[in-house]
């Protein structure tokens, strides 16, 4: 298998982070219809991610083409995330509450953007909701897992995703991003742990911290 592209690194981060940052569309997403338990359980999954506080976890990444990436993700909300990858894949994702920095050690080139201007704010902002700016467009049960898809509100033509999660407890355990041409990857977290206490140092980008995290 292929090792994954650097766009297919930034749509994976539009997965964890969950929906693309969007421009103005006139069409509006169209929202699925829900049952009553639907809506109760989906009730449930927003108050579990607007629970999530912190989270430490490897991960597999596919993408559609066969390219594959494996790493550690690191997030601290509101608004901090480190995402790093295994070799040989050179990109290392930061973000300190303020900017996201995309570090690739084999060109030694550095991206940066606003937290606010990148897809990572959905998980990152300091409350989750399943509503107003995103619309659920598809909510499906399977024994003992929901699938939940969903669009940005105002502008459905510039992608979806798809979390998978477990329901009994409820754990989030993988979530599909499509991009506006359809490309899609997959990310799948092994072993994720919540409410651990994370090292302040790993969401600060300096270039001496740009290696792989022990934390």
């Amino acid at each position: 298998m292929t090792t994954l592209t650097r766009r297919h690194l930034l749509a994976a981060l539009a997965a964890a982070a969950a929906l693309p940052a969007l421009q103005a569309h006139a069409e509006t997403a169209r929202a699925a219809k829900l049952s009553a338990q639907d809506a109760a359980a989906l009730s449930q999954v927003q108050q579990y991610l607007d629970g999530i506080r912190t989270l430490r976890s490897r991960f597999q990444q596919y993408a559609q083409d066969g390219g594959v990436a494996a790493g550690t993700i690191y997030l601290q909300r509101p608004g901090k995330m480190r995402i790093v990858y295994d070799p040989p894949t050179p990109i290392l994702i930061v973000s300190d509450g303020r900017s996201v920095y995309y570090w690739d050690s084999k060109l030694e080139q550095l991206s940066q953007i606003g937290v606010e201007d990148t897809p990572a704010w959905f998980l990152l902002r300091p409350e989750i909701k399943l509503s107003g700016d995103v619309t659920i467009t598809g909510f499906r049960r399977e024994p003992g897992v929901l699938r939940i898809a969903m669009a940005e509100t105002s502008s459905p033509d510039q992608g979806s995703l798809t979390l998978v999660m477990s329901e009994r407890p409820f754990e989030l355990k993988q979530w599909t991003v499509v991009d506006p041409q359809q490309r899609q990857v997959t990310v799948m977290l092994e072993s994720p742990e919540y409410g651990v206490s994370l090292d302040p140092n790993l969401f600060f980008w300096t270039r001496q911290t740009s290696g792989p995290a022990s934390h």
